[in-house]
């Protein structure tokens, strides 16, 4: 992540790139059905079906993170982060389902070759959508940035399918004017294999934040070494990770002086949290206060022994 950002700001882009993302979408369907309308060409179809599932896939990310926004409970004291990654979990199973219908239709059109009409408007209405896609990840990209969001992650990487769909979709209608009319189902099936792939990526990182994945090795780096920089702190272990929607949260011992008073540890484990959330401001820090005489790495199981 970039520099940090107050909760507001972060709430503020994550609202705006879920909108964004939604009207984008509509735009799209609404174009992309009208060159379909026009052409009849299967990859403009796999355009379009894909542009549907995206915008279903946006919405339910426009809920999923509105409900990921709300604060922490009686019912959910660690709040509602979750839902971002099953926003991202729904996602994968409206891209894979995409993807499956278009290997379909591709297939069938391999056996009855269409040829394409009204070429002119097809292509000025991929470039449209090329463009609008950019626009729309050029705003998904500094939201990810910023706010580190699994749903945004997911969104973006399913939006980045789309340009890469909308690109070989402009040369496919380009060979089909020079009588290649086979090659606009091949690449439909082209683009559904790559919406199969993504589908399984995003929805692969989904299911490691539901299953408390650690943070990333880097991550957990940077709070060991600014719990062990502390001059009090004489060491640190069992320390435990987990991600929850834009949340981090943090489980650390750190070790002190036998004979410290208790007003001072408490002062020192302050100190520690303050630095860990200058580094990572969305963080939910837990730090368990150990006398450095009474820890013993090696009689500690090999679960608390990791840092």
């Amino acid at each position: 992540m970039s520099n940090p950002i107050s909760k507001t700001e972060s709430e503020r882009l994550l609202r705006l790139a879920t909108r964004a993302s939604v009207t984008t979408a509509v735009i799209l369907i609404i174009a992309k059905l009208a060159a379909y309308w026009q052409t009849d060409s299967v990859s403009i179809l796999a355009s379009l079906v894909d542009s549907l599932m995206d915008a279903g896939a946006s919405i339910i990310n426009l809920l999923a993170v509105s409900y990921a926004l709300a604060p922490p409970d009686k019912e959910h004291r660690f709040g509602h982060g979750k839902a971002e990654s099953l926003a991202g979990m729904a996602q994968a199973t409206f891209i894979a389902g995409s993807g499956l219908f278009l290997i379909l239709e591709a297939i069938q059109r391999l056996i009855n070759p269409q040829p394409i009409e009204a070429f002119g408007i097809g292509m000025g209405v991929m470039i449209f959508s090329v463009t609008a896609t950019l626009i729309l990840l050029a705003i998904q990209q500094h939201v990810i940035k910023k706010t580190n969001s699994a749903a945004i992650r997911a969104d973006a990487l399913h939006y980045k399918t789309d340009l890469l769909t909308n690109v070989a979709i402009i040369t496919a209608l380009l060979l089909s004017q020079v009588g290649w009319l086979g090659v606009d189902p091949l690449f439909a099936l082209g683009i559904a294999a790559y919406i199969l792939y993504s589908s399984w990526a995003i929805g692969s990182e989904a299911f490691h934040d539901l299953l408390d994945h650690e943070l990333p090795e880097e991550k957990r780096e940077q709070i060991i070494n600014i719990a062990k920089s502390h001059p009090a702190v004489h060491g640190m272990h069992d320390l435990r990770t987990r991600l929850s929607g834009r949340t981090e949260f943090i489980q650390m011992h750190i070790e002190l002086d036998d004979d410290l008073p208790l007003i001072d540890a408490h002062e020192i484990a302050d100190q520690v949290e303050d630095e860990v959330m200058k580094a990572i401001p969305t963080a939910d820090v837990v730090i368990h206060l150990d006398p450095v005489s009474v820890v013993d790495l090696e009689t500690l199981p090999l679960f608390k022994r990791r840092n």
